[in-house]
């Protein structure tokens, strides 16, 4: 069995080849930017609470790609919903093998800054913010390149943290899992040892039991069966919805556990609820088929529903 990356390597460069014998291809992967929709009232969502969140995921900032240009089209794009929040779900550098390199962090933090709504711009980190940063990669505090790109920003980043938001109707939790795939070098009992960022328990101890409904973005959706019912609905990218899908059929998709099955879209267990986004940017080979670049607007508490 190939591993995801040999396996997207032979059906992007299959791709490829018929790259110049169809416009649709290059459009799709480069041009167009879908807006996917969803409008949920999740368990015990508050009659009187109303948000329209726009959520953007695995920019995979890298030149001639993505660079600033067609990042800002897409923060144009994401403003132009008007929505009451922001929210990143990580993989802001590249990890693309057929590039002319990463777009500065100073770069694509600038178009970032320019996102704008009420309740502010929050953000995660993905496993390529780890994974294309080896410095960040060896240590437990960073320093992290995509972090403080944020946070110059003026982004708000979370790391297994919550935080109580209030809005002018009431208010929710907004918590943010630290990266699954990333991870650091320590020492316990005396031996070197390689240990995940992610802490779900100790990010939701931090939500007290006030009744506020809660969010959670997690770069991957893996974590979603561990998810407690105190979280009303996960938010997560990464999958970029198989990124090359013909036919409706998706070869590759990543996982970290071989017990999941989250690709893309609207998942509901029990009284939780995930929603995966196919992401705007592109991993390993510049090329999407069947999976159009997206953002979302998530409208929760009582909105109808289109897509």
């Amino acid at each position: 069995m190939p591993s995801r990356r040999a396996a997207m390597k032979i059906l992007g460069g299959a791709a490829l080849a018929g790259l110049a014998a169809t416009s649709a291809v290059a459009a799709e992967t480069f041009v167009r930017l879908r807006i996917a929709r969803y409008a949920l009232t999740p368990a015990g969502w508050p009659s009187d609470l109303r948000l329209r969140a726009v959520i953007m995921s695995d920019l995979h900032a890298s030149l001639p790609w993505m660079g600033p240009a067609r990042i800002r089209r897409i923060v144009n794009a994401m403003n132009a919903l008007q929505p009451d929040i922001h929210l990143l779900l990580g993989d802001y550098l590249s990890g693309m093998e057929l590039s002319f390199g990463q777009v500065a962090p100073e770069d694509w933090g600038a178009e970032l800054a320019r996102l704008n709504a009420p309740l502010g711009v929050h953000a995660v980190l993905g496993n390529h913010d780890w994974a294309d940063d080896p410095i960040a990669e060896q240590t437990e505090d960073g320093p992290s390149t995509a972090r403080q790109a944020l946070q110059d920003a003026g982004i708000a980043v979370y790391e297994n943290d919550a935080r109580r938001i209030e809005t002018d109707k009431s208010a929710f939790w907004l918590a943010g899992l630290g990266d699954q795939m990333g991870r650091y070098r320590t020492v316990v009992n005396g031996k070197a040892r390689s240990v995940s960022r992610d802490d779900l328990p100790g990010t939701v101890a931090q939500i007290d039991d006030d009744g506020a409904p809660a969010l959670l973005m997690a770069h991957e959706p893996d974590i979603f069966p561990d998810v407690p019912d105190r979280i009303g609905v996960t938010l997560s990218g990464h999958t970029h919805g198989g990124q090359i899908v013909p036919f409706g059929w998706a070869p590759v998709v990543p996982r970290i556990r071989r017990d999941t099955h989250y690709r893309y879209g609207h998942y509901r267990e029990g009284e939780r609820d995930l929603i995966v986004t196919g992401g705007v940017g592109c991993s390993i080979l510049p090329i999407r088929i069947g999976m159009a670049p997206e953002i979302v607007l998530l409208e929760l508490g009582g909105a109808s529903a289109t897509s």
